[in-house]
């Protein structure tokens, strides 16, 4: 099993990120814990991504994943202006990711992810016990010179208590863009009550064929100071920045 504490780097997952506002509100609501605060619009968000090959991870090896959950009020990204979200279903291929993820308090569960694009088409689908739990259709263009870059803020349950880690990303998104509809396809499933309403309102989002991302050192609690980077001795007196 890898170091829970351990970070870890994924680069170039084909992803897509974008979320709605919800069939039910009220559903959304409950499955977040009493005193996070959800947004008034109580939007939901998904990503569902897949990593081709074991050589664009630190340690994942290849692998597929979708989470789902909830935006948060007044709880941002170090942006100052991507809402935070409560992570509510995390279901990955690899069994190292789950065991991984579990361990730093991610709802982790077995399911595989297939994202495709033929000539600008764009179908995303999740399965769970081999059953298709949720389906993406879309259109996607082509990649430019911008990039997208910033963290993100995901909050779930370690131990008995809320912890909150900041993932930093670098994306190049696709332009044009666009989600023509979502599909919940098994109401039997827990992830069936974060369904979209009809009419569908996408509130944000993107598709990059090339996302890097980092898992952080570890989690921290929502009331810990930031931890505080010293520069070593020998950095210091050379005169190189920290990171050097």
């Amino acid at each position: 099993m890898l170091d829970p504490a351990a970070p870890q780097l994924v680069v170039n997952a084909r992803t897509l990120l974008f979320s709605w506002l919800p069939a039910d509100p009220d559903a959304v609501a409950a499955l977040v814990p009493a005193g996070l605060p959800v947004r008034p619009d109580h939007q939901v968000f998904l990503c569902q991504y897949v990593v081709d090959d074991e050589t664009q991870t630190s340690g994942f090896g290849a692998y597929s994943l979708t989470y789902l959950g909830v935006s948060l009020d007044g709880a941002v990204s170090p942006d100052g202006e991507t809402p935070a979200g409560w992570w509510t279903h995390y279901l990955a291929s690899s069994p190292r990711v789950r065991e991984y993820a579990a361990a730093r308090g991610a709802p982790a569960a077995p399911g595989r992810t297939t994202v495709e694009i033929r000539r600008e088409a764009l179908v995303a689908e999740t399965w769970a016990d081999d059953v298709p739990v949720i389906r993406v259709r879309g259109r996607a263009g082509h990649t430019s010179h911008t990039s997208h870059s910033g963290h993100h803020r995901y909050l779930t349950h370690q131990d008995g208590q809320v912890v909150v880690a900041d993932y930093p990303y670098v994306a190049e998104p696709v332009s044009p863009f666009e989600i023509e509809s979502v599909e919940f396809l098994a109401p039997e499933h827990p992830v069936y009550p974060l369904r979209p309403a009809n009419p569908l309102q996408v509130c944000w989002g993107f598709y990059s064929p090339r996302v890097s991302f980092a898992y952080p050192a570890r989690p921290a609690t929502p009331t810990e100071p930031p931890a505080v980077h010293h520069v070593p001795d020998r950095r210091a007196r050379s005169g190189l920045p920290s990171g050097s």
